[in-house]
């Protein structure tokens, strides 16, 4: 009988066996699903799980620890090394997700930098003024610490104060004595990509920014324009004051022309013309634009076309949505792919290849948002039957009024001679 249930129990063991081991797969395969793998420039955050003397071990969640050694565990000082605990969270900086030994290389010093310069670039929109110290000097100004960056403040933005007190003729006789003394700045100009942190004191002045800004909103008006002095710039625009109070140029409304960044067509200290085109005075913000105050050079390209007009265009882009034709003055157009032909197109390949000269149909123009709608089954429509006619009978008459005198009437030599 014990003989017959053991038997009767391992043949029930060994039933169960496929469903438990689906199950165990199932499971891994979700797990493996969860875990997101460690990207190149990533920031995670991760828990120290060994300090060594030559690597340091961080769990980051991927599915094995991540390592600062060689060259990034050198960058740390010896005061940084001695605060780190195992156990502590911190963050840490994707240098490579695999190397040759399987490990994902960490950085703590890249993760440092990357995380200040995002704060920077909150504090130059926040308008934030940061109390620190001076660290250092050069010929043209004052060195002083943001966080883990290296900010530098130009002798023409520091205090009038503190200028009154650097004398010498070198600059260690003029700044050298200030290493070390309190300061309070503001930032003027953050470029990341060349590793440029420009600071003032001067802007950082301890009168009363706040009630001036809301004096000043209260004054503004949208749509009005007026004149400002360009005080900072940052890789998102340009913050320009009006009247004592700064508003920002967002970078797509400083040209009507592509930029990357402000600098390429401003300075700081530069007198510009800005219209206020938006106002929120919840938060305190003011929205300037440079670009409403040219000429819209599109517009002006544009003018020549009209709805129902034929056109000649260059097919440049398909897609699966239409083709984008490139018309005379370097204006594009899309063909929605309903109007390229009376028959059902799948995808513009079938009736169109890049590099097709078309005769096209303008039927839609939208001047706000910068499109042309054209059609290529509409070329030999009906409706617009006596708009071409029009515009070809004007087309004689422009060739008749072009065509030199001589051609239009005889000359008095050939005049018939009276009998």
């Amino acid at each position: 009988m014990d003989q017959n249930e053991a038997l009767s129990g391992a043949a029930s063991a060994q039933g169960d066996q496929p469903n438990n081991h689906q199950t165990m797969e199932s499971l891994l395969e979700t797990e493996s699903l969860s875990v997101e793998l460690p990207q190149t420039g990533e920031i995670r955050k991760g828990m120290i799980a060994s300090i060594g003397p030559n690597q340091i071990l961080i769990s980051i969640g991927a599915k094995s620890e991540g390592v600062v050694a060689g060259r990034e565990l050198e960058q740390l000082t010896e005061e940084e090394r001695a605060e780190l605990k195992v156990g502590q969270e911190v963050n840490v900086y994707v240098v490579n997700p695999e190397d040759q030994n399987g490990n994902v290389v960490l950085s703590f010093k890249r993760a440092q930098e990357q995380l200040s310069w995002e704060n920077v670039e909150k504090m130059i929109a926040d308008e934030t003024v940061i109390d620190t110290k001076i660290i250092g000097f050069n010929k043209g100004g004052l060195i002083v610490a943001v966080g883990n960056l290296r900010g530098f403040v130009p002798s023409s933005q520091i205090s009038a104060t503190r200028r009154t007190q650097s004398t010498g003729d070198t600059p260690e006789q003029r700044w050298q004595k200030m290493t070390g003394q309190p300061i309070s700045v503001k930032i003027i100009e953050v470029d990341r990509e060349r590793r440029r942190l420009i600071l003032s004191e001067r802007a950082a002045s301890t009168e009363s920014r706040s009630s001036m800004k809301d004096r000043v909103i209260g004054e503004l008006e949208e749509g009005k324009t007026y004149s400002g002095r360009v005080t900072s710039l940052a890789d998102f625009g340009a913050f320009v004051n009006v009247n004592g109070a700064d508003g920002l140029v967002h970078l797509s409304e400083l040209s009507w022309d592509h930029l990357t960044h402000p600098k390429e067509i401003l300075e700081v200290g530069q007198d510009v013309q800005v219209k206020v085109i938006n106002i929120d005075r919840e938060k305190k913000r003011i929205g300037l634009s440079i670009r409403a105050l040219q000429d819209d050079p599109w517009k002006q390209r544009v003018e020549k076309f009209s709805v129902g007009q034929l056109v000649e265009g260059v097919i440049t882009r398909l897609t699966k949505f239409g083709a984008f034709a490139r018309l005379e003055g370097d204006i594009e157009g899309l063909i929605h792919i309903s109007e390229l032909s009376e028959n059902r197109v799948e995808h513009p390949k079938e009736v169109l290849k890049e590099g097709d000269v078309k005769t096209l149909r303008v039927i839609r123009i939208d001047m706000d948002q910068h499109r042309i709608g054209l059609s290529l089954r509409k070329v030999d429509s009906a409706a617009f039957a006596d708009k071409d006619f029009k515009m070809l009978t004007q087309g004689f008459n422009e060739q008749d009024e072009e065509a030199p005198a001589e051609e239009q009437e005889p000359s008095k030599e050939e005049e018939p001679k009276e009998e």
